[in-house]
């Protein structure tokens, strides 16, 4: 499969194939994919949809993830998964980057990548990880003016209100945001940084019928559930949003450990994707095979 053919591509927009997703029975996985060969591995391991995550983006471009990218900054990384996995993602839209208007501008910018949903938090910048304290939030009323600015600008993506107020304004204030955020069009919502089984069970009997996005980061304030954990707790999707950074990141970093100890990468060698499955991974010789379908050189 290669985005440069047309009859390769999906029939139907990304906003649509994410919201059939969510719509059926079951709980939607979405691991994080970083990259556009994280993005196929996760396709090939049998994941339909995928999470794009700012603070793994961040991270990969070296910086902090404390709202320092820009709308263009991520519209690559879109471009990017979404041509090499076809799959539809769900895409971490931090603040909206600013006001009503610009948050149009995301909604658009996203669409046109190939996202299929957009997250959008109830932080004011400089915001934070949802599982870091001393966050700070957006009047309720605000949020929901953001939320109403992004149904109005998509198509078909979907919109998924997430609100961080749990931790400060409790579980009541959580869910009194989530009826307003809906109320202003959101089609989901996503209650973070959840410290219990017991406040995910409640937030679900409290938003009866609503589509509930749980977050299984590591490191975080949430316990370690399972997909299957959270479906019975009444939720809808869930998502690993840094995971794959994470591995990746590690194995790098000990991969330059002992490049500079040892001056050779020998010992790695049996950890280390080889030549012919990197090929394989990135469908290279379907690329090959298609451009020889195309031009045969004829010498005069």
């Amino acid at each position: 499969m290669t985005y440069l053919l047309s009859a390769d591509l999906p029939a139907a927009s990304a906003g649509a194939r994410f919201r059939a997703l969510i719509e059926r029975p079951g709980i939607v996985q979405m691991p994080g994919a970083h990259n556009g060969l994280a993005a196929i591995q996760a396709r090939d391991a049998g994941f339909e949809a995928l999470y794009l995550s700012g603070a793994a983006i961040s991270a990969s471009m070296g910086l902090p993830d404390l709202g320092i990218l820009t709308v263009d900054d991520v519209a690559f990384y879109i471009r990017q998964i979404a041509r090499a996995s076809s799959l539809p993602i769900l895409v971490d839209g931090d603040t909206g980057y600013g006001e009503a208007l610009n948050v149009m501008h995301m909604v658009r910018c996203f669409e046109d990548a190939g996202a299929g949903a957009v997250q959008i938090e109830d932080q004011i910048l400089p915001k934070k990880c949802g599982h870091l304290n001393d966050k700070h939030l957006a009047a309720p009323q605000e949020m929901a003016a953001k939320v109403n600015a992004a149904r109005r600008a998509r198509r078909d993506l979907v919109i998924i209100a997430r609100t961080d107020a749990a931790a400060s304004e409790g579980l009541d204030g959580a869910v009194a945001r989530a009826k307003l955020y809906l109320e202003a069009g959101a089609d989901a919502i996503f209650p973070e940084a959840l410290t219990s089984v017991e406040m995910f069970r409640e937030v679900a009997q409290r938003l009866p019928g609503v589509k509930l996005l749980a977050n299984m980061t590591e490191f975080g304030r949430t316990p370690a559930l399972t997909a299957a954990e959270f479906e019975t707790l009444g939720y809808r999707m869930v998502i690993w949003p840094v995971s794959s950074l994470r591995v990746a990141a590690r194995a790098q970093e000990e991969l330059y450990a002992e490049i500079r100890r040892a001056g050779t990468p020998q010992a790695l060698i049996p950890r280390m994707q080889t030549r012919a499955e990197l090929y394989d991974t990135i469908r290279y010789f379907d690329y090959e095979a298609l451009d020889r379908s195309i031009v045969t050189t004829i010498l005069p």
